[in-house]
């Protein structure tokens, strides 16, 4: 399956799923200091807003440089901890549907045109080697495989296996 038909298909299956947590279930840190599912699921809220204006701005950029961002601190100055799971659930589910049609409407040429200059040896989830020439499709990609990585943590962080 194509990424983009499975962004969409995993927002379909994973929104009704995530909105049957409890939220005081989706609320517990498995340890001091570690994330619970609800940090976990708006880290993925928050990985949406930067790779949102990343894939915007890729179809301009003559390479594929972009800034990073510290997850920790975008969590805990959004303090999701305490905002509400339906809320984080539903910015989550619409963001993403956003991202897809994003992802859809960018041209084929433009997605797999290669960038000898890029940073996804910092940024990616999947890193590519500095000396590795890079695409915005296999950045997208990544970014699909690393909300598929996270939508896992937060099955086993609340115990529900069909994440």
């Amino acid at each position: 399956m194509h990424y983009i038909d499975d962004l969409a298909a995993t927002i379909a299956f994973a929104t009704p799923v995530l909105l049957g947590i409890p939220a005081e279930v989706a609320s517990r840190r498995p340890a001091p200091g570690k994330w619970s599912a609800k940090e976990v699921l708006g880290h993925l809220v928050d990985s949406a807003a930067n790779n949102h204006q990343r894939f915007v701005r890729a179809q301009w950029q003559t390479d594929l440089i972009f800034s990073g961002y510290d997850q920790d601190a975008w969590v805990r100055a959004q303090d999701y901890q305490n905002a509400g799971w339906d809320e984080i659930v539903a910015l989550w589910a619409a963001y993403n549907s956003h991202l897809a049609h994003l992802m859809a409407t960018i041209p084929l040429p433009v997605r797999l045109r290669e960038h000898p200059r890029h940073n996804l040896h910092e940024i990616a989830w999947r890193p590519v080697p500095k000396e590795v020439p890079a695409t915005l499709d296999y950045f997208m990609a990544d970014y699909v495989a690393h909300l598929h990585h996270h939508l896992k943590q937060v099955g086993k962080l609340t115990g529900v296996t069909a994440l």
